[in-house]
């Protein structure tokens, strides 16, 4: 094959891929029946105007007729008042009419058999249009269908696709409050283990030690009370109060006496 034939071909099939493309059956139907009824309606013309061909060479017979008969009564008359050279002529020129009307029987003949087979071609031509009528109406309404279900299959792949999307979205954020919940579990079992500290309770470590304090004071308090609270017990004579002995050592002094300890 040569480049030029190669390339032909190429165009060619290119160009009938684009005409397909840009072809729609139903405008194409429609071209095809106006086309046929353009056919019928030139079928009709003809009919008609053999029709009236025939009406005309009806007329012309009846005519003619009407002249033989006219004639005949001439050579008759002609004949009653005895010029027999009248007559003669009259049924001469009768005999020309009667050549006439016989051709034009003929040809009204003719012309009736045509006019019947051309109105026998017209009814079936009619009625292969109403047939392609028909056959083109169930196609566009075929194809219509067919594009609508196109149409609607396109539509429901698109929102499958965009559902797919969805349950996407939905699965990740499933998994992502799944995280956010193994998080807090696990963020609350070191709280409680200890493994972290609670910031959130004032200030770390530093509360450890403060509160280490708080417990040793209120210790030191409650063993004073409890110290203050057997002294009463033992009324206030079993009372002593330090005293500083030479060197520098204090000697507890027992108070027995309220009025001496006045004096003392």
């Amino acid at each position: 094959m040569s480049l030029m034939k190669r390339a032909s071909l190429i165009f060619k099939s290119k160009a009938n891929k684009v005409l397909d493309k840009a072809e729609d059956p139903r405008e194409t139907l429609d071209y095809s029946y106006q086309r046929q009824l353009e056919l019928l309606s030139k079928v009709r013309r003809g009919v008609a105007d053999v029709a009236t061909s025939r009406k005309r060479v009806e007329l012309q017979v009846t005519q003619l007729e009407q002249q033989a008969a006219k004639l005949s009564d001439q050579a008759q008359k002609a004949i009653d008042v005895g010029r027999e050279d009248l007559a003669r002529e009259a049924l001469t020129r009768k005999s020309g009419l009667a050549t006439q009307i016989s051709d034009l029987r003929a040809q009204h003949a003719q012309l009736q058999g045509e006019e019947e087979k051309l109105v026998l071609a017209q009814q079936r031509l009619q009625a292969k249009v109403e047939s392609f009528r028909t056959r083109k109406e169930t196609i566009k309404a075929t194809y219509s269908a067919a594009e609508a279900q196109t149409r609607i299959t396109e539509a429901m792949s698109g929102i499958g696709e965009e559902m797919g999307d969805v349950g996407l979205a939905i699965q990740r954020a499933e998994d992502k409050t799944a995280d956010m919940q193994a998080r807090a579990g696990a963020m609350d079992e070191l709280l409680a283990s200890g493994a972290l500290d609670d910031f959130s309770h004032s200030g770390g470590r530093g509360d450890d030690i403060a509160r280490e304090l708080d417990a040793l004071s209120a210790s030191a308090d409650v063993e004073a009370e409890l110290a203050a609270l057997k002294g009463l017990k033992k009324g206030p004579e079993a009372i002593q109060a330090p005293q500083q002995q030479p060197g520098g050592v204090f000697q507890a002094e027992q108070i027995t006496d309220p009025q001496r300890n006045q004096n003392f």
